[in-house]
């Protein structure tokens, strides 16, 4: 077996990449991690720079790789690890840069060893973690964070003893439901009334919905949706990092796996959330506004989400990271992991501890959280 790093997705075949992607998760696909390196939404200069690590067998055929990006800072990566670095100063060392295993400004789950289907996972999941360890020791980087990974790959980390921190966030799930009233059904009287009122709010302004995949949405339809993703930007987080030209070219690559969600008053878009779908999941990524309207948030990004799951037969809808606000509405807290390998032995024990101790009261706050759903008891 050769194991290689390669700074450039583009220098790997398409489809040998995406042969080791389960659930066609496009988050994980060539296209969009290459896209997302052709427009300088990752790179040194911006504090994420490629360095995936491959595995090819002795027939030079790609059988495993992670997605891998020297860290300059922790902007965009959704586990917050401030303190650690502030821990570091504080002791008159350098935490950054460190070695980053994720979806550049996406808190979504999925695999962050990409292992083909007729390998042994638990042998080439060490392999992996084992080259990035030497990766991260040959360059003197101070740690390796494998973010959000499934749950599977999370006993792999587990059994090569890495710290793993437990996180939350909230997802749907598909009871079956064959059309939104039907899922509306089974919450209680109360909450279903909100979600009612809330959807009627939005009727009464005389807004139209149009959903579009990547392959339908034009290039002006594309440049008002980045308008509103950059103002979103401006007003609250600070930097858009995602140019119009990515979102052009995903659409384009991906096609039925980007769905679009635009809210018209006549003949103006008002509105547009931007999702991703794999086999089984959909996945919300943005969303932007030219105005600020009752119940349009709720609807662009959830309900017409919800919608579109129950009617493709979708098992999965992650709307994206933090909200309590999203469990009225029937997403629920759920795991979410990332594991940690650090390079200083007492930092390392440190991390371990803190990432037990925080688990513990993660558990507690879930089960809190949880006495907050909208379903009726006996569901």
């Amino acid at each position: 077996m050769k194991i290689s790093v390669v700074d450039e997705l583009a220098t790997i075949d398409q489809q040998a990449w995406n042969r080791l992607v389960a659930d066609n998760n496009p988050f994980l696909k060539h296209e969009f991690l290459s896209a997302l390196e052709r427009h300088n939404c990752v790179s040194s200069e911006c504090g994420w720079q490629p360095q995936h690590i491959l595995i090819h067998d002795d027939n030079s055929c790609l059988i495993a790789a992670s997605p891998l990006y020297i860290k300059y800072h922790s902007h965009g990566e959704f586990v917050f690890d401030w303190a650690w670095a502030e821990a570091y100063q504080r002791n008159h060392m350098v935490y950054y840069p460190k070695l980053v295993s994720a979806i550049p400004y996406t808190p979504m789950t999925g695999q962050r060893l990409l292992i083909a289907p007729e390998i042994n996972n638990a042998e080439a999941g060490k392999l992996l973690v084992e080259a990035t360890i030497e990766l991260a020791q040959t360059n003197s980087f101070s740690s390796i964070h494998w973010l959000f990974p499934t749950e599977k790959q999370k006993y792999l980390f587990q059994q090569q003893g890495l710290s793993i921190r437990l996180g939350c966030q909230y997802h749907w799930h598909n009871q079956g439901y064959e059309s939104f009233d039907h899922y509306l059904s089974h919450f209680s009287s109360r909450k279903r009334k909100n979600i009612l009122k809330e959807r009627r709010q939005v009727q009464q302004l005389g807004l139209d919905f149009k959903i579009k995949h990547g392959n339908e949405v034009s290039h002006e339809e594309w440049q008002l949706f980045h308008q509103y993703y950059r103002d979103i930007y401006d007003r609250k987080w600070g930097y858009p990092s995602l140019t119009l030209g990515f979102f052009e070219e995903i659409g384009r690559t991906l096609g039925q796996q980007v769905v679009l969600v635009q809210a018209y008053r006549g003949n103006e878009c008002i509105a547009s959330a931007l999702n991703l779908r794999s086999d089984d999941t959909l996945y919300g990524r943005h969303w932007g506004c030219g105005e600020q309207l009752p119940g349009l948030h709720f609807e662009t990004c959830y309900y017409q989400g919800l919608e579109y799951c129950i009617q493709h037969g979708l098992q999965r809808f992650e709307p994206g990271a933090q909200g309590e606000h999203k469990i009225a509405r029937g997403f629920l807290p759920s795991k979410t992991w990332s594991a940690h390998w650090i390079a200083n032995p007492q930092f390392r024990d440190a991390v371990d501890h803190f990432t037990k101790t925080e688990a513990e009261e993660m558990k507690a706050f879930m089960q809190q959280l949880e006495k907050k759903s909208p379903f009726q008891k006996n569901n």
